[in-house]
């Protein structure tokens, strides 16, 4: 899909906001993150049961949609940036979280997304609308989501420089897979680290070069 026909999507009729939460969507593609754990995220395993490596959690996600749509609005092809901060246990909530959507995003795309993220939209990251008491806000924003052999990279202005790899094992051409987890991203998460972990976005300024990244690839869908 080009990215004329991307913004053409503005013949989408505005959403009815009485019908979020009952809007069909899905996504489909790939997710990078990056936290400040010291070591592989506990939380994969532990599902929010266990507190991160440093007591409190920090971290950017780069999503590439590579199929979605929000209802009638196309979302293929667009690139989501977002940050967290979680204050400790995961599943205790307090989660303050902010989202960077891809410029190119239509209207109703754009709309579509920030429902999804905040968890709004219900179905796979409807928790957020549970765990998530404070959004930021969302903005429009250059979103590049980049793959390079192994390598994947999450560039969105000025706000968030991020790139991970996956760790190293015994064989170099197969990578180290948690598999047939409970974890709300996907079953299958690939074990990385963060060649660079840059944010500086919402007053936040962090840097989490070689702490715990994330690889996973996604099917999300709702509202259930």
């Amino acid at each position: 899909m080009t990215n004329d026909s991307i913004k053409s999507e503005t013949e989408v009729a505005p959403r009815d906001p009485s019908a979020v939460g009952t809007i069909p969507w899905a996504i489909k593609g790939e997710l990078i993150l990056n936290c400040n754990c010291t070591v592989f995220c506990p939380c994969v395993v532990s599902l929010g049961k266990h507190p991160p490596t440093e007591g409190y959690c920090q971290a950017w996600a780069g999503v590439r949609i590579d199929e979605g749509h929000y209802g009638d609005a196309d979302l293929s092809g667009l690139n989501v940036g977002l940050v967290l901060e979680i204050p400790g246990l995961m599943a205790r909530g307090n989660w303050k979280a902010a989202a960077y959507i891809d410029e190119r995003a239509s209207d109703a795309a754009y709309e579509g997304l920030i429902d999804v993220f905040s968890g709004k939209a219900r179905g796979t990251t409807g928790l957020f609308k549970v765990l998530v008491s404070e959004f930021l806000g969302a903005e429009r924003a250059p979103v590049l989501f980049e793959t390079e052999g192994k390598t994947r990279r999450l560039i969105v202005g000025k706000q968030i420089h991020g790139e991970v790899v996956p760790v190293g094992g015994a064989d170099s051409d197969q990578d180290i897979v948690v598999t047939n987890t409970e974890y709300w991203m996907g079953p299958d998460i690939t074990v990385a680290t963060a060649t660079k972990g840059r944010v500086r976005a919402f007053g936040r300024v962090w840097d989490f070069d070689g702490r715990s990244a994330e690889i996973c690839q996604i099917d999300w869908k709702g509202p259930r």
